[in-house]
């Protein structure tokens, strides 16, 4: 279903849903059907899938249209607000009791909202702060590159402190990107809007706001396939990623809340270094003869 500038359209008769599934895209129509067509072949069914165009020169709005499934919405942003602010607009929008927000180029595994909201469903006292899982790298052809999982984990409950530090000390995010990750709406509301402080960040930042209202939940299963390109692995991109790191970690050993030692600190900065590496050896290697 589709709305024009600002406007929003729900189904006739729809009631709350249980999942907002949000896919901010701007320029994205060369993976963004595929990214619906994920929502849309989900085993669970009670879900709202928002699109929200940040004003693409493109045509998006006639890609959309091209689905009538009443559980989709789209909104077009009547100027470009970034992604912030366009991520925050997800947040706005979004009217389920959880929460999925999945950039365009990503897709979702048919069991993942099934397996994800089973999780939080079963979680009566709302410890939980998210539900993650492992997720498939593959490239711009959808060719499977590798598979991301947490760190020495099986499925289960994770405590907090863990989480972070383990992020901390790998020197990259090991909860993986938005599309993996699931939770309560209640809590986004609770701790606020997107930060793109560290852009590059902006989503680790807000799993780490979120693991200081209640512990992670791991499914090993990867539920999510994480797309990369030449353009968004770039070398200069790289070493941008290893002074955001640097600079985020610095930022929240700030806060005594996260219980960062000065070990962690020197841990991330050394593995943020190996990590810039790595991705720019990914990219000369392997995306650069895609």
């Amino acid at each position: 279903m589709v709305a024009g500038d600002d406007s929003v359209i729900i189904g006739p008769g729809a009631s709350t849903p249980a999942v907002s599934v949000c896919i901010p895209t701007y320029r994205g129509t060369a993976h963004l059907g595929a990214a619906i067509e994920s929502v849309l072949a989900q085993t669970f069914a009670d879900f709202e899938l928002i699109v929200i165009d940040d004003n693409s020169p493109d045509d998006t709005a006639a890609l959309v249209a091209r689905y009538s499934d009443p559980r989709l919405r789209y909104l077009r942003n009547e100027k470009n607000l970034g992604p912030e602010g366009n991520w925050n607009r997800c947040l706005a929008e979004a009217r389920g009791m959880y929460f999925k927000l999945l950039p365009h180029d990503d897709v979702l595994m048919p069991e993942c909202l099934a397996r994800q909201v089973q999780v939080l469903e079963c979680d009566q006292h709302e410890h939980l702060a998210l539900v993650f899982c492992a997720r498939t790298i593959v490239d711009q052809r959808a060719r499977t590159l590798m598979t991301r999982a947490f760190p020495g984990a099986g499925e289960g409950i994770l405590p907090a402190r863990r989480v972070v530090r383990s992020c901390l000390r790998h020197g990259t995010n090991v909860i993986g990107e938005p599309g993996g990750v699931l939770c309560r709406r209640a809590l986004t509301r609770a701790i606020g809007t997107f930060d793109a402080r560290q852009p590059y960040l902006i989503d680790l930042d807000y799993w780490f706001r979120l693991l200081l209202k209640g512990d992670a939940y791991y499914l090993p299963q990867p539920l999510v396939a994480f797309r990369v390109s030449p353009g968004s692995w770039s070398v200069a991109i790289g070493r941008g990623q290893r002074t955001e790191f640097c600079g985020f970690i610095e930022r929240v050993a700030r806060n005594p809340q996260y219980a960062i030692s000065g070990l962690d600190l020197a841990v991330g900065r050394f593995m943020a270094g190996v990590n810039n590496l790595l991705r720019r050896l990914l990219y000369r290697f392997v995306l650069i003869k895609q």
